[in-house]
């Protein structure tokens, strides 16, 4: 993969979510009667959701094969990185909802009685959201930055992906019909910039873009719409600040989108994946 390949995961990854959007608009009804509410219990509307993951492992797999899969897959075993994102992963994310939820005047709502009700909910917070990821940090933003600073990248995965959200807002039952487009748009793009020293710190980890994704649809967060949005875009801003050197600075985040293999490891091989090796290689 080169970084063009990116614009052929983006137009790919629109073209599956939005023909489904398109047909669930025109046959709403008769999908509802079939499948359900549109929402996460609907397997239309999972499919729309995996489609950016589903479209990752298609071109991986023409790219680089099963065993470029297994390397490409082997970034959700990475996880280390300073026990400081660490506790803004877990602990500030939540503070940004609940902080947004106080200026909403819904911090003390949760939505469970009894609480246990939460436990079957965070299945698919964990299991359907997450694997967006797959696209969005598995593919598009090592791809963006061999050729842009991580800022840059991250703001161009954060548009692409708010925009990709587009048709939720335009089918009644989802938890987006109910929310103003805009602040959910520069959100997701706060967001966006927000995880992605998270993702190069970790080298990459598809483990650290799912859980920060996890965190994002928890369903014990109050309703804090759109005050969390404005808090997610502050702490961007403050991120940036603090971090501008390296986001700022090309050639400073993880740009393999498959991990080298044990064996290519062991003999100095050059692994199937470091395809921005063979790019390096090319005429100019």
């Amino acid at each position: 993969m080169t970084p063009r390949s990116v614009w052929w995961f983006f137009a790919a990854t629109f073209a599956v979510t939005w023909g489904l959007g398109m047909l669930v608009m025109l046959f709403l009804d008769p999908i509802e009667s079939v499948f359900g509410p549109m929402g996460y219990t609907n397997p239309v509307f999972v499919l729309m959701v995996y489609s950016p993951g589903f479209v990752a492992l298609v071109m991986v797999w023409r790219h680089y094969g099963v065993r470029g899969l297994k390397g490409f897959l082997r970034r959700l075993t990475l996880w280390r990185m300073s026990l400081g994102w660490w506790l803004l992963l877990l602990l500030g994310m939540p503070a940004v909802f609940y902080a947004g939820a106080a200026v909403n005047g819904t911090a003390t709502d949760f939505p469970f009685d009894p609480w246990v009700g939460v436990l079957p909910a965070l299945i698919p917070a964990f299991l359907i959201g997450p694997i967006e990821e797959l696209g969005w940090r598995g593919i598009a933003l090592p791809l963006l930055q061999r050729r842009f600073a991580p800022l840059w990248s991250a703001l161009i995965v954060g548009a692409v992906a708010a925009l990709w959200h587009t048709p939720a807002f335009l089918m009644s039952g989802t938890k987006q019909s109910a929310w103003s487009y805009w602040p959910f748009f520069f959100g997701v793009v706060a967001i966006s910039v927000i995880l992605t020293p998270m993702f190069n710190a970790a080298r990459g980890s598809l483990l650290v873009a799912a859980v920060f994704h996890a965190q994002m649809n928890g369903p014990a967060w109050p309703d804090a719409q759109p005050w969390d949005m404005l808090g997610f875009v502050i702490v961007a801003v403050v991120i940036v600040l603090v971090q501008r050197r390296t986001m700022l600075t090309p050639g400073t985040g993880a740009v393999d989108v498959v991990l080298p293999s044990r064996d290519d490891a062991r003999t100095g091989r050059p692994a199937t994946t470091t395809d921005r090796a063979v790019e390096l290689k090319r005429p100019s």
